[in-house]
């Protein structure tokens, strides 16, 4: 039996070089839609409250607060093996004086040099790669008018007395005032 150099290409040689030209794209496609997620955080706050603290990244599922959750952020959090995927993540907004936060669940994925949101199934964005500070605008108009909206839907909904829907609604969070 010939011992195989590892200068000659054997199926684990061929294996291992796949695996690491699917780790570089996982971790770019994870970067790309990182730094979009963090410029969604930071321009919507911004929009809502010039100077102020009212959006942060939370997960998309499970405990959220008024806090940014770093990369735990991220439906690809906690995997050992950094999957080449679409990605989730949250963002929990302040809808109240009293300290109500709404969490926005929004999905990512990147094709080419472009990146698509879909924002709680029902807004759908496409950006263009590299991302000028002025193609966000229009999305955060479009978040702004969408909660306002879905509060005001609901207010209308009672007041015509037809409010015993079956949606499932959103996860509104209470932070203690004194946090902030």
């Amino acid at each position: 039996m010939t011992k195989t150099s590892k200068t000659e290409s054997t199926p684990l040689v061929k294996i291992e070089a796949a695996a690491e030209q699917y780790g570089l794209r996982s971790f770019d496609n994870y970067a790309q839609i990182r730094s979009v997620a963090e410029r969604l955080r930071d321009g919507l706050c911004e929009h809502l409250d010039p100077g102020g603290k009212c959006v942060f990244l939370v997960p998309p599922q499970g405990a959220f607060g008024p806090q940014n959750f770093g990369s735990g952020a991220f439906s690809v959090s906690g995997q050992g093996f950094l999957p080449l995927e679409p990605i989730s993540f949250g963002l929990s907004v302040k809808v109240s004086a009293s300290g109500d936060y709404m969490r926005l669940v929004v999905n990512a994925r990147k094709e080419g040099d472009r990146i698509f949101l879909r924002i709680e199934n029902s807004l759908h964005v496409e950006l263009d790669l590299p991302i000028e500070k002025e193609t966000l605008e229009p999305v955060f108009i479009q978040l702004t008018e969408y909660l306002q909206n879905w509060f005001q839907s609901r207010i209308d909904h009672y007041d015509e007395g037809d409010y015993g829907g079956t949606d499932i609604g959103f996860d509104i969070q209470r932070a203690d005032i004194t946090e902030q």
